[in-house]
């Protein structure tokens, strides 16, 4: 049903990560110095429409894909998902956290690539402090430094959490900061609470859009503000509580990647949605097969 694109496959392979662990290990300075010569790209590039690859879940203990509580366990064969995902000419960049980011950048992969700093991972998995949402990744000034293309944080509302609160304010000072910085900055919300112990993101319409209305209003500029939504029912009128540029996060298939598929493709025809961002439901498919599901994903994006 959806266009697919032959991903070239990069060789990220032994020698590759032999060279990567005696530059950690000897020449530090080469990891920062990768990240400064890369070629850079804006985002508003060809069409205006963006496909990021999304791998910042690492960092607060979600490693699961599915029934596999480990799946993203194996740094080196994340790398080359990555690499693969990233060789496809649809994929405009990847999110990801300082270790992720240095890696790929020491292995050459993010040429012409957007490079997205995420910021705030210490509100870790199934931790009685899960709500802390402390800033323990990328803050502004070290995005700029490592010529980041534009940030990303997660900003979720407990209402009683009063952990929250701190959330919102680290947020909103992180959001002031990037735009005096003229850097673009993603804000991920979600409305949530406890249930059972765990925390539960709440995925109604309504939820989403009181959500997004907190997460528009932090900082003291909105310009270089952007939203990191889910798929929800009723994303017309979602989409019509905000004026911010708007990507899509991608969810789980459930099963049922057609479905997940055709999901993504009515929201990107929605006014305000730039794009997607998706992290293991392309990177892990169901079938294995990545280059197939992140051809698919470029498809649904960029019409080709």
């Amino acid at each position: 049903m959806w266009k697919t694109s032959e991903c070239i496959d990069i060789p990220v392979g032994a020698e590759a990560f032999e060279g990567l662990r005696r530059a950690r290990r000897q020449e530090p300075s080469s990891i920062s110095a990768a990240l400064a010569r890369r070629s850079r790209r804006s985002l508003a590039h060809g069409d205006g429409r963006l496909f990021i690859v999304a791998a910042d879940h690492p960092a607060r203990a979600s490693l699961a894909v599915r029934e596999n509580p480990l799946a993203m366990a194996d740094r080196y064969e994340l790398l080359q998902r990555l690499a693969l995902a990233l060789s496809h000419p649809g994929v405009d960049g990847v999110l990801g956290t300082p270790d992720v980011i240095d890696d790929l950048a020491f292995l050459g992969v993010l040429e012409n690539k957007l490079a997205v700093g995420s910021m705030n991972r210490g509100g870790l998995r199934g931790s009685v402090f899960e709500m802390d949402d402390r800033f323990t990744g990328y803050d502004v000034p070290s995005a700029l430094a490592a010529h980041l293309d534009a940030a990303k944080v997660l900003v979720r509302i407990d209402l009683q959490d009063p952990l929250t609160v701190r959330t919102l304010e680290r947020t909103a000072d992180a959001v002031s900061q990037a735009a005096r910085a003229h850097l673009p900055i993603m804000l991920e919300p979600f409305m949530c609470s406890r249930v059972g112990g765990k925390v539960v993101n709440d995925l109604s319409p309504d939820a989403v859009i009181n959500a997004i209305a907190v997460a528009a209003g932090l900082g003291s500029s909105s310009a270089y503000s952007w939203l990191k939504l889910p798929v929800v029912d009723e994303m017309e009128r979602v989409m019509e509580a905000t004026t911010l540029p708007t990507l899509l996060l991608g969810g789980d298939s459930g099963g049922d990647p057609d479905h997940l598929y055709a999901s993504w493709e009515a929201a990107l025809a929605l006014p305000g949605v730039q794009g997607l961002v998706v992290g293991r439901s392309l990177l892990y498919p169901d079938d294995g097969d990545v280059a197939q599901a992140v051809g698919i994903a470029a498809s649904l994006v960029h019409g080709s």
